[in-house]
């Protein structure tokens, strides 16, 4: 299949993958090692799920945990122009639907990438995961490294590490998506390379259905 891109606080040096990143104004240049670890999370969860798949990684985070539209949707254009990209995981989400943005995923999509944004347990989707045709995931304590949950008609929840599967330190939402996405990632490989066609397998798949309960 075709690479995946990541769009997050880039990669520790040892990760494999091309990278870049985008400042403030949208401006392109050379990425610098991943400061928040954010990202390095997110590409060993997805190359743990699909061992072989080419990574990308578009640096949108700096030494916080704070991006914007513009930051986000200049990365997508050059995962998108770059013509080797298929899948794009975004574990982030922004609260307020942008423009730039907006246009930035319709252009990504009419250029065939499946994209797959992070979005919380609970409460609203936040953009991009709000927008048509993205794939939206989540952590789901239900969730082994196998499994997958149905959420919504667009949103799945996965493994994210927690405690009930014996993890520590991050997790949650990111996590998920992140999972989400190496499920993207392999049925991909295996000839659906639609956000539609991705959309039934992992349908199929789901073991659980609807939000998850806690109990007292």
């Amino acid at each position: 299949m075709r690479a995946v891109g990541i769009i997050d606080s880039g990669a520790a040096p040892d990760l494999p993958g091309e990278a870049r990143a985008f400042d403030a104004d949208g401006a392109g240049h050379a990425a610098l090692p991943d400061r928040l670890g954010h990202g390095t999370a997110v590409a060993r969860t997805i190359l743990r799920a699909c061992p072989t798949v080419r990574l990308v990684h578009a640096q949108v985070f700096d030494a916080r945990p704070v991006t914007s539209a513009l930051r986000v949707a200049a990365a997508l254009d050059w995962l998108a122009g770059r013509g080797d990209v298929g899948l794009v995981c975004l574990s982030l989400g922004l609260s307020a639907d942008r423009t730039v943005l907006a246009e930035a995923v319709a252009r990504a999509q009419a250029a065939g990438l499946v994209l797959v944004a992070a979005h919380p347990a609970r409460g609203p989707a936040p953009w991009p995961a709000a927008y048509p045709g993205v794939i939206a995931g989540t952590g789901d304590a239900r969730c082994g490294w196998d499994a997958l949950s149905r959420l919504g008609p667009r949103l799945f929840g996965a493994w994210c590490n927690s405690p009930e599967h014996g993890g520590t330190g991050m997790g949650g939402a990111s996590l998920g998506t992140a999972r989400l996405a190496g499920h993207v990632a392999a049925i991909m490989a295996d000839g659906a390379d639609t956000s539609a066609a991705a959309l039934d397998v992992l349908a199929l798949r789901a073991r659980h259905h609807g939000a998850e309960r806690k109990t007292a």
